[in-house]
């Protein structure tokens, strides 16, 4: 089995989340500069004992967030020194600690209350119109990919409608770094319709101009979201990553 010097496993967690701690404690280890190629998804599975489906599911949220480029029948790359590499990597650091999910599920709750009651406040017709075309995409969604982009989506669009620059950026920046645990609640317990259904009073508050409905429709639907984001913390496979070949340096 090939050696390649990763790290070791300090506990027992989520296996994707695992392989992402120790794929970004690899790349940072000093043993690649930007624009080196990093070792194929084979070599790293084998180091791993893990299937090389493991291997991707783990390198794409990376390469999402600029860290890696990923060359299709070239290979896959550390991404140069031009890019916003630093901030990149202290979001997935933050993103891989459970303790910051929780915490950054808790402002999110607060934030998109308020936008809520913002938007409902501020919404133009444009707003509205939008709004209710992701909603109709929404309840059109078969897969837990697609659901969860457009979900966001329709987050992300009532904080414009909000009229707060700054409360719109925070809440991008939130969503961002929990894009991957809010598509892993779709993924391992889908809810699709029920979900789909908590939006509904959401939209119909805002194009009515109800500041307050808008806002408790949001709080509830959030509250629900809050739960089901934080069994997946509390349920997630804890099968340890094997340590074969993961001591030694390259």
């Amino acid at each position: 089995m090939e050696d390649l010097g990763l790290p070791k496993a300090e506990r027992r967690e989520a296996l994707s989340v695992e392989l992402t701690r120790h794929l970004l404690d690899y790349l940072l280890s000093g043993q690649f500069a930007p624009g080196q190629r990093i070792p194929s998804e084979r070599q790293l599975a084998q180091a791993l004992s893990v299937g090389r489906s493991a291997v991707r599911d783990a390198i794409r949220p990376l390469a999402a967030f600029g860290l890696l480029d990923v060359r299709v029948g070239d290979g896959t790359y550390l991404t140069d020194p031009n890019t916003d590499l630093l901030p990149r990597l202290i979001e997935w650091g933050m993103l891989v600690q459970e303790r910051r999910v929780i915490d950054l599920i808790e402002v999110r709750w607060h934030f998109e209350v308020v936008t809520a009651r913002l938007a409902a406040e501020r919404r133009d017709e444009q707003a509205v119109a939008d709004l209710q075309r992701l909603l109709t995409e929404l309840s059109q969604a078969r897969t837990p990919d697609a659901f969860s982009r457009i979900d966001i989506a329709f987050h992300l669009r009532i904080a414009e409608a909000s009229g707060n620059t700054v409360l719109a950026a925070i809440l991008n920046r939130i969503q961002t770094l929990l894009r991957v645990w809010i598509m892993r609640i779709q993924t391992t317990t889908p809810q699709l319709e029920s979900t789909y259904r908590e939006h509904i009073p959401i939209f119909e508050a805002i194009a009515a101009g109800d500041a307050e409905a808008a806002a408790a429709a949001m709080a509830k639907h959030l509250t629900g979201a809050t739960e089901r984001l934080k069994a997946t913390l509390e349920d997630v496979d804890d099968r340890p990553l094997r340590a074969s070949g993961l001591a030694a340096s390259q």
